[in-house]
C-alpha cells in the first residue's frame, strides 16, 4: 500500500541522511568563503577602472535624468501661468465688452434725458423762460499800455556797494 504525505499524529518526522549530507555541504562551502581573508581578493586595475566608469555613467545618466525632469517641472509651471493668465485675459476683455455695451447704452440721448427728468427733476425749456440779450461789438479786452515796472528791494549791504561804485 502507497504511503500517503499525510502523517497522522504529533511526533515529527526523522530526518533523512541524504538531506543532513546536502546541509552540511553547503555549510561547508559557505565556511570556505567566509575563511577566505579579505587580502587575498585582489582586484585588478581593470576591474577598479570598469567599475569607476560604470559608476560615472550611472550618475552621468541620473544628472541628466534629473536635469531633464528639472526643466520639465519648469515647463509645466510656465505653461500654467500662461493658461492662467489667458483665463484672466478673456475674463478681462468679457468684462471690457459688457462696460463697453453699457457705456454706449448710457451715452444715448434718450436715457440722458429720461434721468435729467426722473433723478434731477428736469424740465425742457418752454419760450417763456427764454431771455435775449443783447452785446456790444466792442472788444472788452484792453491793451496793457502801461508799462510795468518791478523794482527789486536791496538789503543794505548792496546798497552800500552801490553807492559806492555808481
Amino acid at each position: 500500500m502507497a504511503r500517503s504525505r499525510y502523517e497522522y499524529g504529533t511526533s515529527p518526522r526523522k530526518i533523512q541522511p541524504d538531506i543532513q549530507r546536502r546541509k552540511q555541504s553547503q555549510k561547508t562551502r559557505i565556511r570556505v568563503v567566509e575563511d577566505l581573508p579579505k587580502q587575498d581578493i585582489k582586484i585588478s586595475k581593470e576591474q577598479k577602472k570598469r567599475q569607476t566608469k560604470l559608476t560615472l555613467v550611472v550618475i552621468g545618466i541620473f544628472i541628466i535624468l534629473l536635469t531633464i525632469s528639472y526643466r520639465n517641472s519648469q515647463i509645466n509651471e510656465k505653461f500654467n501661468r500662461v493658461q492662467t493668465l489667458k483665463r484672466e485675459l478673456s475674463t478681462i476683455e468679457k468684462e471690457n465688452e459688457q462696460l463697453k455695451v453699457s457705456i454706449e447704452n448710457s451715452v444715448n440721448l434718450n436715457t440722458i434725458e429720461k434721468l435729467a427728468k426722473e433723478k434731477l427733476g428736469m424740465q425742457k425749456l418752454t419760450n417763456k423762460q427764454t431771455m435775449y440779450i443783447t452785446l456790444p461789438k466792442k472788444d472788452y479786452v484792453e491793451s496793457a499800455s502801461e508799462e510795468v515796472v518791478v523794482e527789486e528791494e536791496e538789503n543794505w549791504f548792496e546798497q552800500i556797494i552801490n553807492k559806492i561804485f555808481h
